[in-house]
């Protein structure tokens, strides 16, 4: 199997692509339409520079190479959703090419281009008829190509989540694919050669999960005609989620069925050197160089690293607590343990809106780590902290806070070994786990202060001394 995506992603600008309508979702049908998007005779587009820039930040932030002239291009086709029976988007010129995606074995997805382009509008099936809303009409959108380089579907998968992050890391869009701000025409061919075969396009994905069960019925179904001596057609398909399989929606076309021709509406789009500079020097640190720096400089776990990296706003408040001097892997625990938990969805966890700020989160972590707190009262008080939005002051008590000295701690430890000469000779005799006994000891008699994990690696050290 080899397989291409033609990743479509909506920009986060504030208004359209050629016209000044609101550029948000959710809105009442055909609420956010003009004569421009809905496509009246007489009505002009006008360019939104915003989208240009967002369109080369995203192809700097995938290694592309930028044209510093390109033009605009009608794409002629007759559907319901498409007022103007024709979209403006870029064929023969697009904005960025020539670019990559790295993954994780080392291998480069290439990219061959990134062109600007609107949206249709949005049709909808509803009790046997068909309803149509143009409030997604020339909602501005970018077209990700991708070379045939994608060889499974774990492959695709790792592709399209590095594109989403990346996408939502620049901010130029965010990517739910829910909402249809990410959609994907998947192009699956296969071979037993090293010449492609002949390809199949399934359409308006947005589900990776969708995407990776659809690759593979596609790719069973083509072998299976090759096997019984027929020939795979070249079709656009479409994938029915419940039957789990494609089926043929049309014969595919070719570039001559669209009469490609340059828009003359609009002006050559000139791009200066120095702009692209500008664009290149605002782009934040990308995933790959976060996740690189948080396992070399913070010492975190690779697959704690990348759970922190993969929600924008995540990182940003690991990286603002860090600000208060505390522990990277002790923040990152919390993290990922308790708060995750407090956020029950993905969506949840990407919008990251907590009651407490990286301020009071670092407060509570000097607490623990100034030993006046355990870590079984640092969650706990945590969980408090997240329901009510109260700071750590607010939530313990005097006695909460009566923690136990180093050498109070470390005495204590030792008593535990002293009083205990059965427990000590069964860990000795390779009774790794008979230390427990002693942890029990330890925090029964600090009445729950002294914390249970550095119990165990002090009286792992003295038994071991």
């Amino acid at each position: 199997m080899t397989c291409g995506l033609e990743t479509h992603v909506e920009l986060s600008t504030k208004s359209k692509i050629f016209c000044g309508c609101s550029n948000s979702f959710g809105k009442s049908p055909n609420s956010n339409c003009c004569p421009v998007c809905t496509g009246l005779p007489g009505a002009m587009p006008s360019l939104n520079k915003r989208v240009v820039e967002y369109a080369v930040k995203a192809g700097l932030a995938l290694n592309c190479k930028i044209s510093n002239l390109s033009y605009m291009d009608r794409k002629n086709y007759s559907y319901p959703d498409l007022p103007k029976a024709y979209q403006i988007s870029q064929f023969y010129v697009p904005l960025c090419y020539d670019g990559f995606v790295e993954l994780k074995n080392g291998r480069k997805i290439g990219i061959t281009r990134i062109h600007i382009e609107e949206d249709a509008g949005k049709l909808i099936h509803k009790d046997g008829e068909i309803l149509i809303d143009y409030n997604r009409a020339g909602v501005p959108l970018i077209e990700i190509v991708s070379e045939p380089h994608i060889k499974s579907t774990e492959e695709a998968k790792e592709y399209l989540e590095k594109l989403r992050l990346i996408m939502r890391y620049i901010g130029v869009s965010d990517c739910k694919m829910q909402e249809g701000s990410m959609r994907c025409d998947v192009n699956v061919s296969v071979s037993d050669s090293e010449e492609l075969g002949t390809r199949t396009e399934i359409k308006n994905m947005n589900s990776i999960a969708f995407i990776k069960e659809a690759m593979e019925f596609e790719a069973k179904r083509q072998i299976e005609i090759l096997r019984q001596g027929g020939e795979v057609c070249q079709q656009t398909l479409g994938y029915d989620e419940k039957k789990a399989q494609t089926y043929v929606m049309r014969t595919k076309e070719d570039a001559d069925d669209y009469r490609f021709f340059r828009e003359p509406d609009l002006l050559p789009l000139h791009i200066r050197g120095e702009d692209i500079e500008k664009i290149r020097e605002s782009l934040p640190e990308l995933p790959d160089e976060k996740l690189k720096r948080y396992i070399s400089h913070f010492e975190l776990e690779e697959k704690d690293a990348e759970l922190i990296i993969k929600y924008p706003n995540v990182a940003s408040f690991f990286e603002q607590t860090l600000k208060e001097k505390v522990s990277p892997k002790t923040v990152a625990k919390l993290i990922l343990g308790v708060v995750f938990a407090h956020l029950k969805s993905e969506t949840l966890k990407e919008e990251f809106k907590l009651k407490i700020t990286p301020h009071s989160f670092g407060s509570l972590l000097k607490l623990a780590e100034s030993g006046k707190l355990n870590m079984s009262k640092t969650k706990e008080t945590l969980e408090k902290m997240l329901a009510s939005g109260k700071k750590a002051e607010e939530l313990l008590s005097e006695e909460d806070l009566k923690g136990l000295s180093q050498d109070e701690f470390t005495s204590l430890c030792r008593r535990a070994v002293e009083l205990n000469p059965k427990i000590v000779s069964d860990f000795k005799a390779g009774k790794d786990k008979a230390v427990m006994a002693l942890v029990g000891f330890v925090m029964r008699e600090s009445k729950g202060r002294a914390d249970a994990g550095k119990a165990k690696e002090k009286l792992i050290e003295i038994l071991r001394d």
